[in-house]
């Protein structure tokens, strides 16, 4: 059964996989000095610049956490959106392994610039923990993304108080695709201190990586990575989907079909919900994810169909996430599904 509940829950993208069979012959050197993770560190200096230093990790928590360790101390506080992954969805390991995390108010999952230098009044008093990092989430939990300008006014307030810059870019490609932008003008251009680039949320068996475009956050991270357990012994099955990835702009075909399937599936929304008031487009569709209120007699009967999750048991606003294998026959079946379900209600309650 297909649903709508993650890009996490789809299989292995064909590319991906062949690229797991193609490094998967003779013998290769261990922990990164093999061949195929040579080439791709190579290709990632040329989308995120020269000065830029890749890592491969297992997995999400390990790429932002580790991100977090190389950015502070465990007396220091990064400052995120009260949405974020690892505020919400890493079980405490940012608070466990690197310091504290203080959540911002946000709109639409964005924080809100102007609220930012509240939380910095106290640097200096020891009885505080001291403001370090800012994460930002590109494109957020709610499925927007930060423009172009609203990175720069964030980042120049980070910087002024000398703040590094995070990003959790697990999505990172569909805000590419989406704003029509390169990694570069997102990240090292704007001044950027690193990120954590994701790979399973976009067609990976597994793997992520963590790219640091701060050469001063560079000087340790190996014995980060080692310690933390996230040194890869046959990291070639890792590289090597990058590799394909982000080679011929692969990754960019991806973003481009998961958000097209979304707003597919947003616009038919849409005009259901302008038919009737059981449903509401609750944000905009900025990405490869749409959120809508629906009724809580209705989610049982489409999740038995179609899973997805209910981001709010209060509101029962529901996230639909579409992912590289959605397919437009998918998004159609929901849609009529749904508008059945609204039929039998309304013919009910006549």
């Amino acid at each position: 059964m297909k649903g709508f509940g993650s890009d996490n829950h789809s299989g292995i993208h064909p590319i991906m996989m062949n690229a797991l069979l193609e490094c998967n012959i003779d013998h290769e050197p261990s922990y990164g000095t093999d061949r195929y993770s040579e080439k791709t560190l190579k290709i990632f200096k040329e989308l995120f610049g020269p000065q830029s230093e890749t890592y491969f990790v297992y997995n999400g928590t390990a790429a932002n956490i580790l991100s977090l360790r190389a950015c502070m101390r465990r007396y220091e506080t990064v400052l995120s959106s009260d949405t974020s992954h690892i505020h919400l969805d890493e079980c405490g390991a940012p608070e466990y392994f690197a310091g504290k995390v203080q959540t911002l108010p946000t709109v639409n999952g964005k924080i809100i610039f102007s609220e930012i230098e509240k939380y910095l009044i106290r640097k200096g008093d020891q009885h505080y923990s001291q403001p370090k990092v800012i994460s930002l989430t590109q494109p957020t939990e709610l499925g927007t993304c930060y423009s172009i300008s609203e990175m720069q006014e964030i980042i120049a307030i980070a910087k002024k108080h000398n703040l590094y810059v995070h990003i959790d870019g697990a999505r990172l490609s569909n805000a590419a695709y989406y704003l029509q932008s390169s990694f570069k003008k997102l990240t090292s251009d704007l001044g950027v201190d690193l990120i954590s680039f994701g790979g399973t949320k976009n067609g990976f068996a597994f793997g992520e990586a963590v790219v640091i475009l701060n050469p001063k956050l560079q000087i340790d991270f190996k014995f980060l990575r080692k310690q933390s357990a996230q040194l890869p012994s046959k990291t070639r099955f890792i590289a090597n989907q990058f590799y394909h990835y982000l080679n011929d702009e692969t990754y960019l075909k991806i973003a481009e079909h998961s958000v097209k399937m979304a707003k597919h599936l947003h616009d038919g929304l849409k005009l259901l919900s302008l038919k009737n008031d059981l449903i509401k487009i609750t944000q905009p569709q900025e990405s490869n994810a749409v959120f809508i209120q629906i009724p809580k007699n209705l989610v049982k009967p489409l999740r038995e169909k179609f899973f997805f999750y209910v981001w709010d048991e209060n509101t029962t606003e529901c996230r639909l996430m579409t992912s590289w294998d959605t397919t437009e026959n998918d998004v159609d079946e929901f849609l009529s599904l749904l508008l059945n379900l609204i039929n039998a209600v309304r013919t009910s309650t006549l």
